[in-house]
């Protein structure tokens, strides 16, 4: 049997120093646990402009399309800045989720023990925290037409449409009944009922949904920007929440930060279940190409590393394998290395993004 094939596109800024860190453990899980992967890799975003002119080749889709996961590190940086917005790094990334029809974004938002003093919330708010965000990816304000800036009289007009049909709601809904049926049952449905007619469309087909075919899972309703106030109240009291693409991407973020840092959070984008029963799925960490660091060794690699684990567990059937993975990260982080982004106590010494790599390797190796 073949081995299972990744597409690696690790992209700009720090996006190759992290993802040569899960490179790393990608070699361990083949070494060590019989578990080895056709790795290949290609480009994307910025470098992708660079080689070939456009964020996304045409051959590197084609080639995202037919493996079975797709690892990716991060796009854009200043040097792009000015190019046409067709061109931008941040269009390829949009390209491959949109070609891929990859609508549910899962973005889990945990925080370790060990870093619960780091959160800017208080540690008896956020220890223990535990929830995943499932955000629709593939439609909403970032793709609805018309869009753009146009002339209106004497001045500019910018135009951006939220748009969704009931079926874009709909799968979406049921990826997030599913997850939570594996998790504790409940999920919290967000949007703007309140002032957005697709808000009222969003509520009233996710209650459909769960009326017709998951009215064992406990579902709750919440206006967005409640939702937001909730969650740097007291973020414990949701376990999966359902939302938007813009939505989705905001109360990810705001998440992110209860946990310490970006770079701390892993993230998976699936769509429908290809011929072999897999979902198409693209894995990358929630946090940006951060060009002001790169080459410095002090990004974080822990959320690309987590990405990874996701993909062990949602595209591989590798549950015990990607726990084994995350017991790992929490090892390290309980022994109190920490990457820059994570250094808050003063006089301690930040290790560099390979070291922090090699140390999660070590405690693999201790696992076995």
């Amino acid at each position: 049997m073949a081995n299972p094939s990744l597409l690696i596109l690790a992209g700009d800024g720090i996006g190759p120093e992290v993802m040569a860190e899960v490179r790393k453990v990608i070699d361990w899980f083949g070494a060590n646990r019989n578990l080895a992967f056709d790795v290949s890799e290609d480009l994307i975003g910025g470098a992708a402009y660079d080689a070939h002119g456009v964020p996304l080749s045409d051959e590197t889709m084609a080639r995202a399309q037919e493996v079975d996961a797709v690892l990716l590190g991060a796009v854009g940086g200043p040097d792009y800045d000015n190019l046409d917005f067709s061109l931008k790094p941040e269009r390829g990334l949009l390209r491959i989720r949109k070609e891929m029809d990859l609508y549910a974004n899962l973005r889990p938002a945990q925080c370790f023990d060990a870093l619960a003093d780091f959160s800017s919330l208080k540690p008896e708010v956020v220890g223990g925290l535990d929830v995943m965000i499932v955000r629709e990816l593939t439609s909403g304000v970032y793709f609805g037409e018309p869009r753009g800036i146009h002339k209106e009289g004497n001045e500019r007009v910018g135009i951006n449409t939220q748009r969704y049909t009931e079926s874009e709601i709909a799968r979406v809904a049921r990826s997030a009944f599913e997850l939570a049926r594996r998790r504790d049952n409940r999920v919290c449905s967000m949007e703007k009922a309140n002032v957005m007619e697709s808000g009222v469309l969003w509520r009233e087909v996710v209650t459909e949904v769960h009326a017709a075919e998951y009215s064992d899972v406990e579902l709750s309703h919440m206006y967005a920007d409640a939702g937001a106030m909730q969650l740097t109240r007291w973020p414990k009291q949701f376990d999966v929440i359902v939302t938007d693409n813009l939505f989705g991407d905001l109360l990810s973020d705001l998440a992110a930060m209860l946990t310490g840092s970006l770079g701390m959070l892993p993230s998976a984008s699936l769509g429908a279940p290809m011929a072999n029963g897999r979902p198409k799925a693209l894995y990358e960490p929630v946090h940006g190409s951060a060009p002001d660091i790169m080459g410095q060794g002090k990004a974080n690699p822990i959320a690309c590393i987590l990405s990874f684990a996701m993909a062990l567990r949602y595209s591989f059937d590798q549950g015990d394998e990607a726990t084994r993975l995350e017991k790992a990260v929490e090892a390290v982080l309980a022994d109190g290395l920490r990457t820059a982004d994570l250094i808050g106590e003063e006089g301690r010494s930040p290790v560099s993004t390979s070291e922090m790599g090699d140390a999660i390797i070590a405690k693999l190796a201790e696992s076995v």
